[in-house]
């Protein structure tokens, strides 16, 4: 009986820990275990140059960035070249600034693109803009200007880039609500794109009444 009873206390540990350990059972997977983490706990983002399409607005950052503009900010990270898995997510962009714009959520969310192709100049993101129907009032892009810096922002998103073949990327995708003051709080499944604006808008009334 003894023996029943302690074996019965060490699987309860186990699975206790185990619980603990997997976000009640809900983390499968390291990538469902980071976006769990960043859930509980938010996370600052590096810091690194950003360059814009107007280039007469000069040099910026990505926490300045975020900080001047002052609403919450759906990022999703893809590079101007890219016609496979960005091109899937801008379309889904373009969706979702045709929603903020007829909910007249504009003042309050906002989407940016941002390019980790060291590549994409100031008139290839103005292209890409055009090519994608932005309203720079809803949406912008940028490209990460420093190599360095980049693979920091990246590793703290969580994006991994490998370099393909006819100078091409593969990469993952997902996006991110990142709040003003630079904090990640929520990565969210490309699939869950229409879940997006609810989190977004919850996340801005919480800090409206904080």
């Amino acid at each position: 009986m003894r023996l029943l009873v302690a074996i019965l206390m060490v699987c309860g540990v186990g699975l206790g820990a185990i619980y603990t350990q997997t976000d009640g059972f809900t983390v499968l997977t390291t990538e469902a275990a980071r976006r769990a983490d960043v859930r509980h706990n938010p996370r600052i983002v590096p810091d690194a140059p950003l360059r814009t399409s107007d280039s007469a607005a000069g040099a910026t950052t990505l926490l300045r960035n975020l900080k001047e503009d002052g609403r919450i900010a759906i990022v999703n990270f893809m590079y101007t070249r890219c016609f496979s898995i960005c091109l899937a997510m801008g379309t889904q962009f373009q969706q979702l600034q045709a929603e903020i714009k007829r909910q007249g959520l504009g003042s309050r969310v906002r989407l940016l693109s941002i390019s980790f192709d060291l590549a994409d100049s100031p008139d290839l993101l103005s292209r890409y803009e055009q090519r994608m129907k932005f309203d720079t009032e809803v949406w912008r892009s940028a490209v990460m200007a420093d190599a360095a810096a980049s693979h920091a922002v990246l590793d703290a998103f969580g994006i991994v880039v490998v370099a393909a073949p006819m100078g091409q990327y593969e990469h993952n995708a997902a996006y991110h609500l990142v709040m003003p003051d630079g904090r990640l709080v929520r990565i969210i499944d490309m699939d869950d794109d229409v879940m997006l604006l609810e989190y977004a808008m919850a996340l801005a009334e919480k800090g409206a009444s904080q």
